[in-house]
């Protein structure tokens, strides 16, 4: 049976906050066969990707109010598109083609950037971006166009590092 660990980022959202870097936190401190029991004020439809690509399936169930309680259970090993990706198959990745700074833009710039320079990429060819925050709604996106990419925050926790592989 499941372990959940309680997640309840409602405080933050009623405070007009991004709870996204919480919720990956708790991810991150989870012991194996550990899943989120995660509180939201909204239906939290494209975390329901980022999470299965990250090797969790979901249930929700909404509560009162408009509020949901959705569970995050461990699903098996991620698949290799997805940013859970290991550093040796980084490693096998040319050299970025092409490099976008986007931390100074407001959404949904950076998306439509990424996915324009995406698009004159060549087979196989890798861009890179800087961005504030991970693109959550970038990923099925890239996805539905048949790219792979590689993302995590930086160590200043302040920048989120992408890289984009065009398919072969």
């Amino acid at each position: 049976m499941t372990e959940y660990i309680d997640v309840d980022v409602r405080p933050i959202l009623r405070a007009g906050g991004e709870p996204f870097s919480v919720i990956m936190a708790a991810l991150d401190n989870l012991e194996s066969g550990q899943g989120i029991r995660l509180y939201v004020t909204f239906k939290p439809v494209p975390l329901f990707a980022v999470m299965l690509n990250k090797g969790f399936a979901h249930s929700e169930r909404p509560l009162e109010g408009g509020e949901w309680e959705v569970l995050f259970t461990p699903a098996g090993v991620p698949q290799e598109r997805t940013p859970a990706m290991t550093n040796s198959s980084f490693d096998n990745w040319p050299e970025p083609a092409i490099q976008l700074d986007n931390r100074d833009l407001d959404p949904p710039e950076p998306m439509v950037r990424i996915l324009a320079a995406a698009d004159n990429l060549g087979p196989g060819e890798t861009l890179s971006a800087l961005l504030r925050r991970e693109p959550v709604f970038l990923f099925p996106q890239l996805e539905k166009r048949g790219f792979r990419w590689l993302g995590g925050f930086a160590p200043d926790g302040a920048t989120y590092e992408l890289t984009v592989r065009a398919p072969l």
